[in-house]
């Protein structure tokens, strides 16, 4: 393989029954916006847009699709039936009110709940393993898995990549990807740190826990995805959320901290035991045999400079942190929402203009993404790929100007303006769903990843 390696953003696309149905229990954002009326058009471009500009960067940047929406089959397995999948909608809609909702979900835009990564330069094989999250604390999330797996195994062929299934075992082994997992490396092609975040020890009955909202993250799915991937122990890391914090809103890792190469940015109120969290890190850092051996560089963001509320609404930590081409820092990727609030705009200009680590800050639109939970980070997937590999993908995935301006088209061409809750109850919704994702897996070369394809 190259020398070179690349740390590829894989962005979700947002799907075309986009909604607002507030489904994601200690999720502030999904809570307060949940029977709004959603944009899917809009929610689309704006993450397109986004993914262009990331491109433009010199970054590579890459697309996953939206799953089938309305998942009519997840219906029909709950013994809901109907001669036609119009008639199972129907049947839902008297019978079983309660799961259209989940049915219609385009939560799979938030493609950092999509799976586990551990790139071929940290694994014993020397192959990238995935594991796709079982999302077991919610409904709505749960059917994902199989549609996640489909799409993964469509794009990394070959035996350089190896796939796992999603874990069994359902809350003990509650797994909800690489929301809750960070790696630290000089260069992304070097050994790495890999870090799992945790929100509870589920076979633990002495294990600390927060008392509003659940923890979605076990360290029994962490430890049982690191071994699978046949990761170094002593290059390996766990650490417990904060369980105050999970209660204030951070449902992810991602929403408290963010992590790029050798440099993690996390808030003081993060993990249970920070002290030891950073003495870890350093420690598995410096155990790696690199050239580089500078240590991780922490920024904590003090409560007094930005109080954790400010935090989880403006999405600060679901920033991206990217290393552009000719650039020695790192570039900050940020939802408009963050300029937006006094402490996080102010603390993130002194980022820029003080930090030695910080080269710029720049913001993005993505309101529709936000107000359903999800920030930046959460619509990407990062999978660190040689040269060689990035050639060898056969799907047409990676973002380039003829791609975007398909994706665009093909976006304006099949989603909605407008789309409300009362509208789910539309059957024809099935049809124009089907159509775009049909038209979208000949334009990305992706084969027949869906179920009403088969």
């Amino acid at each position: 393989m190259s020398a070179v390696a690349w740390e590829v953003n894989f962005d979700g696309l947002v799907g075309p029954t986009h909604n607002y149905a507030g489904l994601s229990h200690g999720n502030v954002a999904s809570d307060k916006n949940g029977g709004l009326v959603a944009s899917p058009k809009q929610a689309a471009l704006q993450g397109l847009k986004k993914m262009k500009a990331l491109s433009e960067l010199g970054l590579k940047q890459a697309v996953l699709p939206p799953h089938e929406r309305p998942h009519i089959p997840t219906l029909r397995r709950l013994g809901i039936s109907g001669a036609t999948d119009e008639a199972v909608l129907t049947n839902t809609l008297s019978s079983a009110p309660y799961l259209l909702q989940g049915i219609y979900s385009a939560s799979n835009m938030w493609v950092a709940n999509a799976a586990t990564v551990s790139p071929y330069c940290d694994t014993t094989d020397g192959k990238t393993h995935f594991t796709p999250a079982n999302l077991s604390s919610m409904f709505h999330r749960s059917i994902e898995s199989e549609t996640t797996s489909t799409v993964l195994k469509s794009i990394f062929r070959g035996d350089g990549y190896v796939h796992h299934d999603p874990l069994p075992g359902g809350v003990h082994f509650a797994d909800e990807g690489a929301a809750n997992h960070t790696r630290f490396c000089p260069q992304y092609g070097d050994s790495g740190v890999e870090f799992f975040v945790y929100g509870i020890e589920s076979f633990n009955k002495l294990s600390k826990k927060p008392t509003l909202f659940p923890a979605r993250q076990t360290f029994e799915a962490s430890q049982t995805i690191a071994r699978q991937h046949g990761l170094n122990a002593k290059k390996t890391v766990y650490a417990q959320q904060n369980p105050a914090a999970i209660d204030a809103g951070v449902f992810h890792n991602d929403v408290i901290a963010v992590g790029n190469r050798n440099l993690l940015m996390y808030h003081e109120e993060a993990f249970l035991d920070t002290d030891r969290v950073r003495e870890n890190l350093n420690k598995a850092y410096f155990s790696q045999s690199v050239p580089d051996q500078s240590g991780i560089e922490f920024i904590e963001v003090p409560c007094d400079a930005v109080p954790i509320s400010d935090a989880v609404n403006s999405y600060l930590f679901n920033t991206q942190l990217v290393t552009p081409p000719g650039f020695s820092g790192t570039t900050i990727i940020a939802p408009t929402e963050c300029k937006n609030t006094k402490t996080v705009s102010e603390y993130l200009q002194w980022l820029e203009d003080d930090h030695p680590d910080i080269d710029q800050v720049i913001y993005f639109d993505l309101k529709q993404s936000m107000r359903n939970g999800g920030g930046p980070a959460c619509l990407r997937l990062r999978v660190v790929m040689s040269e060689d590999q990035i050639r060898d993908v056969n799907a047409n995935v990676f973002l380039n100007a003829d791609l975007y301006s398909s994706l665009c088209a093909w976006i304006e061409k099949h989603y909605r303006d407008e789309l409300s809750p009362n509208d789910l109850r539309d059957p024809s919704l099935i049809t124009e769903s089907r159509e775009a994702l049909d038209e979208l897996t000949q334009l990305l070369r992706l084969g027949s990843i869906y179920d009403f394809q088969k």
